[in-house]
C-alpha cells in the first residue's frame, strides 16, 4: 500500500467563498428566538460534527492498523465523499441539517487514515498536529475577537482568490495521480525547500480561514437566520479545521525527516 501520494482533505471547494458571499435569500424573516441562528447554536453542532469525525477517524484508524491493505481505499472513499457531500451542502445550505454530518463521516474516514500513516512513520506526531490545530483555533478567535485581523471585504476577496487557487491545486495533483505526476508536495518524507515554504503558505491561508468562519457565524447570527444555518457554519468550520489539522501534520512530518 503506497500513501505517498495521498492528498490532503479538500477545503470544500464551494465553500471557498462561504465567508465573502452573501447570506442570500432567506425563506422568511424569522421572529421567534426558538427557529434563529444564535452563535451557542453553532458552536454546540460544530462539536457534534467533530464527535463525528473523531468517531469514525478511530475506526478508520484501527481498520488501517489491524488491515493495512484497507486503508487506501477508506482514504479515497473519504476524500471523494467528503468533496462531494461538501459541494452539495456548500451550494444547497438548508441540507446542512443531514449534510454536514454526512461531510463529517468521510471526513472521519480520511483523516483516521492518513493520521495512521504518518503516526506509525512518526510516533507521536497526530497529538502535536491535534495540539497545534486547537491552539491556532484560539489564537485565530483571540485575533478576531480583539479586533487584530479585521475581516474587511479587501481581506474576503485575497482569501477568497488564494483559498480557490489552493483548491485548483489540490484538484489537479489530484487528477495528475491518476497518470504518475503528482507533485512532490504530496510525496511523504520530501521536505524541500519549496514543499515546506508551500505547506506554511497553505498553514497560514487555512489559519486565516478559521476567521473567515468566525466572521460568517457572527454576522448569520446577527441577520436573523433560519435555524438550519448553525448546521452551514458548523459545516464549514469543521471543513477549515480538518484542513489546518492534516496541512500541519504534513508540515510536523517535514520536520522529522534526516
Amino acid at each position: 500500500m503506497n500513501f505517498n501520494n495521498m492528498k490532503t482533505s479538500n477545503p470544500a471547494m464551494a465553500k471557498m467563498e462561504q465567508a465573502s458571499m452573501s447570506l442570500g435569500p432567506v425563506d422568511e424573516f424569522i421572529v421567534d428566538e426558538t427557529q434563529r441562528m444564535t452563535v451557542n447554536g453553532t458552536v454546540n453542532k460544530t462539536g457534534i460534527l467533530l464527535a463525528i469525525v473523531i468517531a469514525v477517524s478511530a475506526f478508520s484508524w484501527n481498520t488501517i492498523l489491524t488491515n493495512p491493505s484497507l486503508g487506501y481505499g477508506l482514504a479515497i472513499a473519504g476524500m471523494i465523499g467528503a468533496f462531494i457531500a461538501s459541494l452539495v451542502v456548500s451550494f444547497k445550505p438548508h441540507t446542512a441539517p443531514i449534510g454536514g454530518p454526512v461531510v463529517a463521516a468521510f471526513e472521519g474516514l480520511f483523516v483516521g487514515a492518513i493520521s495512521a500513516v504518518f503516526e506509525m512513520r512518526y510516533p507521536g506526531l497526530v497529538v502535536q498536529a491535534l495540539g497545534l490545530t486547537v491552539a491556532v483555533m484560539f489564537a485565530m478567535l483571540f485575533c478576531y475577537r480583539t479586533g487584530i485581523i479585521r475581516v474587511t471585504g479587501t481581506f474576503k476577496k485575497v482569501m477568497t482568490f488564494a483559498i480557490l487557487g489552493i483548491g485548483v491545486f489540490y484538484l489537479v495533483s489530484f487528477i495528475a495521480s491518476f497518470f504518475g505526476a503528482a507533485p512532490s508536495y504530496f510525496e511523504m518524507g520530501n521536505n524541500s525547500l519549496f514543499n515546506i515554504g508551500l505547506n506554511v503558505v497553505i498553514v497560514g491561508i487555512a489559519s486565516l480561514s478559521l476567521v473567515l468562519d468566525f466572521d460568517f457565524i457572527e454576522r448569520a447570527a446577527e441577520q436573523n437566520t433560519p435555524k438550519y444555518m448553525e448546521w452551514y457554519g458548523a459545516f464549514g468550520l469543521m471543513v477549515t479545521l480538518v484542513w489546518l489539522y492534516i496541512e500541519l501534520l504534513r508540515l510536523l512530518a517535514r520536520f522529522q525527516e534526516d
